[in-house]
């Protein structure tokens, strides 16, 4: 060989050796890394640790960098995150992981998404990328999700839709607190669930309870037609109850309870109203007022306190009913023949501009087109005032058609200050046609103090007349036609009349207690002690028994 060929030889016997040592050195780099790296019992839990990786190495391009390639795991105070590579800067305490992220805290939160970037320091986790955040039976999906572990806040502003159980949220806006269960949505807020739909401007929700905050206008469609608008407060979605403040309200079949505050149950059916409640049922042209109010949805009662008032508006002029407690009852609920009858009881007063009622209870019938009035009822009609021990008033639609006073009816019609036209008997039937008394009909111990007057005006005296019947027909309020038996009377000069045929028994002209207009049914008062009416006792004639009869 020669000495050439022989340095030949032993310079690529050099070169193998050393291109086997370099292969050598990387081999053993990579090695190095595919087993744990384990973590100090006292590890400081401001470090993020590698765990594992099947390859490490080195970029030029990155030098700060430690690339992680292959079943990457790192764990960061009380976090792991598993990835298929990852970015690690041991000096900067941060990470950016690709592919199949998965970061998990205990056995309740995991954040899944395509790639995360985690500063260490700050404890910031950045999502990127099919983000799913699950925490316990609650999963937020977005496409950009930061996480503030120091908070335990994850917010996303693009985008982004939170699944609970049965509710479903979307909103613009939005972040979800997992140690609270609280979420808070803004912009475009649609929660759905199957039994409703709820959208607003700005929502907090906590999944922990199913519980809707609201804050701000909001509105709710139920599946069976009820609406709901709140201004502020809360809506069980799983119990389906509603608290609600501000004038919030809630609409059903074109009927509408207001108040200052609300609370609806939708498993009882029962709506509750506080603080100037109205009620309003369009379909039957009523409401009901008062500071307290409360709505049966499925049997369509109510009942009202407090300033309570019944309005009836079917016709042009409203009529205002006020009682201590108003009451209204359904019947035939969502059917063609529904109806319903209105109990009004203890210091009920009455105001409509052509009709006034002052009495203890009423009750009102809508299918016998009829109301009882109760305890020394009074009732007024213009310049007429009728009151007894009970008085039922039979209406055409909206308008009064005839009246019936059962038991020591009276009724009076002003004259002047000092005159009065009175009919006193045990029961009377007045009727009426355009809103004005046509006739009337007395009936038992008929007595009767009645004023006559030239044509020209000028008075001629008074009547006064005692019979068993009585029947007076009016034209344009005067009478034109009168009708008795047999009766007793007497003509008494205008000047001669004594006081004692003047004022029947019972006489009273309740002008201080008449309502004067639909303010003053609040104000209550009673008649004097004097003209309180002794309640009449029915006879009756004693059973003989069979012994008794020779």
């Amino acid at each position: 060989m020669s000495i050439s060929a022989y340095f030949k030889h032993k310079l690529n016997r050099y070169v193998k050796q050393f291109v086997c040592l370099v292969y050598l050195l990387c081999f053993c780099t990579a090695w190095t890394y595919t087993n744990k790296e384990k973590a100090p019992e006292d590890e400081d839990k401001s470090k993020i640790y590698l765990l594992h990786s099947d390859v490490l190495y080195k970029n030029q391009q990155d030098p700060r960098a430690e690339v992680l390639v292959g079943n990457v795991s790192l764990k960061h105070d009380g976090v792991f995150l598993y990835c298929d590579s990852a970015k690690f800067y041991r000096e900067d305490n941060s990470f950016d992981a690709f592919g199949n992220v998965r970061m998990v805290q205990g056995d309740t939160l995991t954040l899944v998404s395509d790639t995360l970037f985690y500063e260490g320091f700050e404890m910031q986790a950045h999502a990127r990328g099919n983000v799913r955040l699950d925490h316990k039976k609650t999963r937020l999906e977005t496409e950009n999700l930061d996480y503030d572990r120091i908070y335990g806040v994850g917010m996303y502003l693009e985008g982004g839709t939170l699944y609970d159980g049965d509710n479903v949220l979307v909103s613009d806006w939005g972040q979800y607190t997992p140690s609270t269960h609280e979420a808070f949505f803004t912009d475009n807020v649609q929660l759905t669930n199957p039994q409703f739909t709820l959208i607003s401007d700005t929502l907090y929700y906590y999944s922990d309870t199913e519980i809707a905050r609201i804050v701000t206008p909001t509105n709710i469609n139920s599946k069976d037609g009820t609406f709901v608008y709140g201004n502020r407060g809360t809506y069980d979605t799983k119990n389906g109850k509603a608290y609600l403040l501000d004038r919030s309200y809630i609409i059903k079949d074109m009927r509408k309870i207001v108040g200052d505050s609300l609370h609806s149950d939708k498993n009882t059916g029962i709506d509750e109203a506080f603080g100037n409640v109205i009620l309003t049922d369009d379909e039957n042209y009523c409401a009901l007022t008062g500071n307290y109010c409360q709505y049966d949805e499925n049997t369509g009662n109510a009942v009202a306190t407090d300033s309570a008032v019944v309005m009836e508006y079917s016709s042009p002029d409203t009529l205002y009913v006020h009682g201590d407690t108003l009451k209204m009852f359904t019947f035939n609920l969502n059917t063609d023949s529904v109806y319903r009858n209105i109990h009004a009881y203890h210091r009920v007063r009455m105001f409509r501009t052509d009709v006034q009622a002052v009495c203890d209870s009423l009750v009102s019938l809508e299918l016998d087109s009829c109301t009882y009035l109760y305890g020394q009822p009074i009732l007024w009609n213009e310049s007429q005032q009728i009151f007894g021990e009970e008085i039922r008033v039979y209406n055409n639609d909206s308008t009064i058609n005839w009246i019936h006073i059962i038991n020591q009816a009276m009724t009076i019609e002003k004259i002047d200050s000092v005159s009065y036209n009175q009919v006193a008997s045990k029961e009377m039937f007045c009727y009426f046609k355009d809103g004005e008394i046509e006739h009337n009909e007395a009936k038992g111990n008929v007595y009767v103090a009645y004023f006559m007057d030239e044509d020209d005006g000028n008075r001629i005296g008074m009547n006064y007349t005692e019979t068993t019947e009585l029947k007076l027909y009016m034209e344009k309020k005067k009478v034109v036609k009168i009708w008795m038996p047999a009766s007793t009377g007497q003509m008494y000069p205008t000047l001669m009349i004594p006081s004692d045929k003047r004022y029947l028994q019972n006489f009273a002209w309740f002008d201080y207690i008449r309502p004067t207009d639909k303010d003053d049914i609040f104000e209550w008062r009673g008649k004097d002690e004097k003209n309180i009416l002794k309640k009449t006792q029915s006879r009756k004639v004693p059973l003989q028994k069979l012994e008794d009869i020779k």
